[in-house]
């Protein structure tokens, strides 16, 4: 049995939406990343293996639909997970295991909005001329952004929240655009769940502040 035997029926419809078929790639990475945004709301750890499970899915869904910069942007998400699941479990400095939450800093925004910035252009030019994508600016863009945000989720920083907002806003449409009718959906929710999460870490960092928690830098 070879690779693609086993991954072609997970390319197969399993159902039609707008009429547009649905794979299980769709579906599966649509379940697994609704429970995954949920989990990180939560401060759940089983965020990360989860988080996983649904990058390796959107690798064939994106692949197929077109989105090189998205496909190759779960591959950073997995290693970014691994970091992510270490560090929420180990970077919470003397005395305690707990990650808290807190505020980004004036030099991690700086950098941050240079990388991201430096990012988009670069995968807008290299996606504009190496590939056929119908939409490299909008890929780049969502690419950065998701790449600043899960930093900011790895290291528990509230705006990691709003990055995701901004991401979930282009992701939306341009999922639509591309007939991806189940994920556009996906990220509707998404939005939803940030709005929740942004208010859980909000009042976290807030009852950490009040209890006098030193929040190492």
């Amino acid at each position: 049995m070879t690779l693609a035997d086993v991954l072609d029926p997970l390319q197969q419809p399993l159902v039609t939406v707008l009429d547009t078929p649905v794979s299980w790639t769709e579906v599966l990475g649509f379940g697994s990343g609704a429970l995954c945004v949920w989990l990180v709301a939560r401060q759940h750890l089983a965020n990360w293996p989860i988080g996983i499970a649904n990058n390796l899915f959107f690798i064939l869904l994106f692949t197929q639909s077109g989105l090189y910069a998205d496909a190759g942007l779960q591959i950073v998400f997995i290693a970014l997970a691994a970091y992510g699941w270490w560090t929420w479990t180990h970077g919470g400095g003397p005395g305690t295991s707990v990650l808290p939450v807190r505020s980004t800093t004036r030099t991690e925004w700086s950098w941050l909005l240079a990388a991201g910035a430096v990012g988009t252009l670069g995968l807008t030019l290299l996606l504009s001329r190496a590939t056929d994508s119908t939409v490299p600016f909008w890929d780049a863009l969502t690419t950065s952004l998701s790449l600043m945000a899960t930093y900011g989720q790895c290291r528990k920083r509230v705006e990691s929240w709003w990055l995701w907002i901004a991401a979930d806003v282009v992701y939306i449409p341009l999922y639509a655009y591309k007939e991806l009718y189940l994920t556009s959906l996906l990220y509707l929710g998404f939005l939803t769940l940030c709005l929740v999460g942004l208010r859980s870490w909000n009042r976290d960092m807030a009852s950490g502040r009040r209890e006098g928690v030193v929040v190492p830098v």
